[in-house]
């Protein structure tokens, strides 16, 4: 069985793209289920962040899967087949691994080295675990994963290296507006982005700050937070015509401002403004851009600002430590691989054992107690000798790449049973995933 990737991210497609797979929180549960539901998939969960949608399989068979798989993500897009291929990618067993630790490091994000992708790992995991599709393997792998991305954070400055999405935007919206300090601020939304962003902006000392929300309750928690307003999203207009700078992130399923509404609440108020669109689907149409004062900033222009900010040597420090991890968790699980074989190996040299003395005491059956137990140790001792090399070996072997299966090398030569071998190996504890 080997991990299998599927995704499509700003690495790899444009925005215009990446807004036709964005799923709300329905969505992803569906796609978890489509891609667990696939023939040869065994386990199944999906990151899914604003500008990455990725499915993690454990599969059985490489060929077939990733035929399935791939065409849930060209049916999300409404796109065909020849179109959508050349921006989706491909990570299988190894390679699977080595990306899925370079995510939760921060080194495949927009914002090289930003933090929320650690959550949002932690919540496919949490995801998976809640809809029954993640296992042992994709469990142990996430783990795993989640450490290593603590790692890297804890031993190194990576999260400085690049700024936040939302600490980018307001860098670009100060050429138009100035500083944050002393401006009205809306923000539109109240999940983990327009959180962060809140968060923000207060901390740099907004003027006024208010948070327009559809849920009143949500917007309300949110503004309490941070000493601002909430405001009902039916008055998002007004909010509009006062406001020197808007950051919208609502993850709705469409646009929620757009030229037309923009100019008629401003109207009457030359002052500029700025408005930053963080959401998938965007929730600010382009054409506000063609409105007088106005300056818009959006993922596509942020992608452009962060691509060259992340390098030096934090970068390559972390590389180094995700090497190490990636040779680590390779080596334990090819020998957790040999195990079930060497258990299934030693427990058949013992049956062998015990029917031997079965027959000798049979033809002795007047032999002491303390003669029996002594031959049977003694009978042990050779048959553990002579197992101890060849188990010893093949955990060796196991760390080797190479297309030889030493375990079933092993298996065949002593004639084991298969079934006997998979009864070995035991479900692997599901921890919490906020562990």
């Amino acid at each position: 069985m080997s991990v299998l990737v599927v995704g499509i991210s700003h690495n790899s497609a444009p925005m215009s793209l990446l807004e036709r797979v964005a799923l709300d929180e329905d969505g992803v549960h569906k796609l978890v289920a489509d891609a667990a539901s696939c023939e040869h998939v065994t386990e199944a969960t999906v990151i899914a962040t604003c500008n990455r949608l990725e499915i993690y399989t454990e599969v059985e068979r490489f060929h077939g899967s990733i035929e399935q798989i791939s065409r849930l993500l060209v049916e999300q897009a409404g796109e065909t087949t020849e179109a959508m291929l050349p921006h989706l990618y491909v990570h299988y067993d190894d390679g699977a691994i080595s990306h899925l630790f370079q995510v939760a490091a921060g080194l495949d994000s927009m914002a090289v080295g930003e933090g929320q992708i650690l959550g949002q790992t932690r919540e496919a995991l949490r995801r998976g675990q809640e809809l029954g599709t993640v296992g042992p393997a994709l469990n142990l792998l996430f783990q795993q994963a989640l450490r290593v991305g603590k790692r890297t954070r804890a031993e190194t400055d990576i999260d400085q290296v690049a700024p936040t999405l939302v600490s980018a935007a307001l860098g670009e919206t100060t050429k138009a507006v100035g500083p944050v300090q002393g401006q009205y601020v809306v923000v539109v939304g109240a999940g983990a982005m327009a959180g962060l962003a809140t968060a923000t902006v207060s901390r740099l000392g907004a003027g006024t700050l208010s948070v327009v929300n559809r849920s009143v309750e949500r917007g309300e928690w949110l503004a309490s937070q941070y000493d601002a307003q909430a405001v009902p999203l039916e008055e998002l207009a007004t909010e509009l015509g006062r406001a020197d700078l808007v950051i919208s992130c609502t993850g709705s399923a469409g646009s929620i401002i757009d030229a037309a509404q923009l100019a008629a609440a401003r109207a009457g108020n030359d002052k500029p403004v700025a408005l930053i669109d963080l959401a998938l689907p965007h929730d600010i149409d382009r054409d506000v851009r063609a409105l007088e004062s106005v300056t818009l900033v959006g993922l596509a222009e942020l992608a452009e600002v962060l691509q060259d900010s992340a390098t030096g040597q934090e970068v390559l420090e972390v590389r180094r430590i995700l090497g190490e991890e990636v040779t680590a968790f390779l080596a334990a699980r090819r020998q957790a691989s040999v195990t079930p074989t060497v258990v299934a190996l030693r427990s058949m040299a013992t049956n062998v054992v015990d029917a031997e003395m079965s027959r000798l005491e049979a033809r002795l059956p007047d032999l002491d107690a303390a003669t029996r137990e002594e031959i049977r140790h003694a009978v042990r001792r050779v048959a553990d000798k002579l197992l101890h090399e060849p188990t010893v070996r093949v955990k060796e072997l196991a760390n080797e790449q190479g297309a030889v299966s030493y375990a079933a090398a092993l298996a065949e030569l002593f004639a084991l049973d298969p079934e006997a071998v998979d009864a070995v190996t035991r479900p692997i504890g599901v921890e919490e995933a906020g562990s």
